[in-house]
């Protein structure tokens, strides 16, 4: 890992437990949506980072309470128990990616997928939200619109956005080279 983006890890433990963070000051009538963006190159190395951050914040601050949804195994779990999962396995080996993405455009629109993130996170019983797995559930879901789907049912909870590739303030690029729609609603969490 490279020595910006460790010194940029090394931010967010004291930035998620500051209290301007937890109650969301400063941020107008804007819905706390951060993003730490970081190199896909080291995504393995993420993973790790948030479960580091995660136990660390718990050991130094018990009252505060962390969920982490990893959307790719998000949506593996909800095809599953819909009963699902085989069938599109099936068809993406027998037809290939494009026929996959158009059959599941229906199961997992951003409404769908945004109601059991919202599930799975349980904003009334925690205090931040973490979100991860994005770069793994691409293309089949955009983080833009399901990000836009979740702001009615965050409850002014803080959501912290792992994202592989490039945040500049005013659109997210997935991997550092595609271009999502502008998405402007969202702060880096740590420059």
């Amino acid at each position: 890992m490279n020595l910006k983006l460790s010194e940029r890890i090394n931010k967010i433990i004291p930035r998620i437990e500051s209290k301007e963070f937890l109650e969301s000051k400063g941020l107008g009538n804007e819905i706390a949506i951060y993003i730490f963006d970081y190199s896909p190159v080291y995504e393995l190395e993420m993973r790790s980072q948030i479960e580091f951050i995660i136990k660390q914040v718990e050991k130094k601050q018990s009252h505060i309470k962390i969920a982490h949804v990893n959307l790719f195994k998000l949506i593996i779990a909800y095809l599953k128990n819909r009963g699902l999962l085989d069938r599109a396995l099936k068809l993406q080996k027998e037809k290939g990616d494009k026929a996959l993405y158009k059959a599941l455009s229906g199961p997992l629109n951003e409404e769908k997928i945004a109601k059991e993130f919202i599930e799975a996170a349980q904003p009334d019983n925690n205090d931040i939200i973490f979100m991860s797995g994005i770069g793994n559930a691409w293309p089949i879901l955009r983080s833009h619109t399901l990000l836009n789907n979740l702001h009615p049912h965050m409850q002014g909870k803080p959501l912290v956005v792992f994202y592989p590739g490039v945040y500049d303030g005013q659109g997210l690029s997935l991997f550092g080279k595609l271009k999502d729609n502008n998405y402007y609603r969202a702060f880096q969490l740590v420059p």
